[in-house]
């Protein structure tokens, strides 16, 4: 019976990937799989093989057992979302952040000086445009932040000649290059693989060190490179104009707070500082100095709290989906066992072959598929890491690629890319063949990078 459940379970998480492909809920999707999982999974302990029960710790419960199954299924529905408290603490304040750069105008005075200094070189402009846009998010996230970044951006790029969608490729890969190293997200994607009072040393100050730093300069080269070549052999196009919000768009911030979007990120890495701490520190700064605070003590409180609000409002379809998320991957957990017994033996069992095989898949990253973390890629890390023995660092690199190259910066059901598809006008089909190139050339060097800088290593770093 274990095998008739494991590939009701395995067609599901197909139907899944389909509910996921056509844009529908992610939050409400991921609830109805984890209820779905949890009856054949759970329930499905009742009719398999002693066998198999006594081979799976996870599914020793009830009668002579101390765990109960009410005690599991409040820590599917209940410990599993409290759990990730701190992840949405970090999401929150990220997006407060994103909102004061927006609001100091310290993100469109970074992108105009870029602009002057690029001249009339487009090429060298989207090169400078790129690596400005990838260093601010670094520190901002969410789909308000990329939007308010995108109306300033595509339209400089549009009026410089470059066809729309070379625009839209480039500052979408810039984007997901910054996010490699982003405190928010790294937190967000830890969780999928630690609860955060385990493996206190795989922070985010480690990972960038030994891994992240050379993910987001390979992903802001190889987009900025293939922008170039794109525009090599594309014609110049002035067709294409844009209204841009002037809000802040007219006043230039002081050039010291040019520095604050890289503060938190700098501090974290450095001294292992609070990233909490360091979005408070530089966003204060930020106010201060670029006079947003020059009201009554009333008035800054108003300012402050509405920046908030404003930022929580730009990330709530996230935290909707990550008050849900985890209740899929502790789902996943008693689910594993099953998936292990239909697939567990075609599954690689080595470091070299997983980076061989995501590689050549690179593209299932696409459409929520079977790769990415923001998808149905819970589900293959819990078996994944059930027939192996991979450490946490390396196997958060190999899903991270996916999860950021692939669907962040390339997929047209990321919210932000639908977006700009929409404002720009640019075909999916036309996106998607400028983007999947990239795809798979910076996923293949990553996850050579990624053979040389996290394979082997010790039991130390092990789930």
């Amino acid at each position: 019976m274990e095998y008739v459940i494991g590939i009701i379970l395995l067609l599901s998480f197909v139907g899944l990937a389909v509910y996921c492909i056509k844009g529908h809920n992610l939050m409400i999707g991921f609830l109805i799989i984890t209820v779905i999982w949890a009856l054949l999974s759970i329930g499905g302990r009742y009719i398999v093989s002693a066998d198999f029960i006594a081979n799976n710790k996870s599914l020793q419960f009830g009668g002579i057992y101390t765990v109960t199954l009410v005690k599991i299924l409040n820590g599917i529905f209940q410990d599993a979302p409290e759990g990730w408290g701190s992840t949405l603490v970090n999401v929150c304040w990220g997006a407060w952040f994103g909102r004061v750069l927006m609001e100091t105008g310290i993100a469109s005075t970074l992108i105009r000086k870029t602009v002057e200094l690029g001249g009339d070189r487009p090429i060298f402009t989207v090169a400078l445009l790129n690596t400005v846009t990838a260093v601010i998010f670094t520190s901002m996230t969410g789909a308000g932040p990329v939007i308010a970044i995108g109306v300033i951006i595509l339209p400089i790029l549009l009026s410089l000649g470059i066809p729309k969608s070379i625009a839209m490729f480039s500052f979408m890969g810039s984007v997901a290059a910054g996010i490699y190293i982003n405190p928010v997200n790294f937190a967000q994607y830890r969780a999928f693989f630690l609860a955060t009072d385990k493996m206190p040393d795989f922070t985010l100050g480690w990972y960038t060190r030994h891994w992240g730093i050379f993910a987001m300069i390979v992903m802001l080269v190889v987009t900025t490179v293939l922008s170039g070549v794109y525009l090599k052999f594309s014609k110049k196009s002035h067709a294409w104009a844009a209204q841009t919000r002037q809000n802040n768009s007219s006043k230039n911030a002081p050039a010291i707070a040019l520095i604050l979007p890289i503060v938190p990120v700098v501090l974290k890495i450095w001294l292992d500082f609070s990233v909490i701490g360091g979005f408070v520190i530089a966003g204060f700064l930020a106010l201060f100095i670029c006079g947003n605070m020059k009201g009554s003590f009333k008035e800054n409180c108003q300012l402050v709290n509405k920046l908030y609000y404003d930022g929580v409002v730009d990330t709530a379809p996230l935290v909707g989906f990550l008050l849900t998320l985890p209740m899929f991957n502790k789902v996943a957990s008693y689910a594993s066992p099953y998936f292990q017994s239909v697939i567990g033996p075609i599954m690689p069992h080595s470091e070299i072959v997983v980076c061989i095989a995501f590689a050549v898949f690179a593209a299932f990253g696409l459409f929520r598929g079977p790769l990415t973390l923001v998808g149905c890629g819970a589900a293959t890390l819990g078996v994944l890491a059930n027939v192996g023995n991979f450490s946490v660092p390396f196997l958060f690199a190999v899903f991270a690629i996916p999860t950021i190259t692939t669907n962040i910066g390339s997929c047209i059901t990321q919210s932000w890319v639908a977006w700009g598809l929409g404002y720009t006008k640019v075909e999916s089909k036309d996106f998607l063949k400028l983007s999947i190139p990239n795809v798979y050339i910076t996923s293949a060097i990553l996850y050579a990078i990624t053979m040389i800088t996290l394979a082997g290593l010790g039991t130390q770093w092990f789930m």
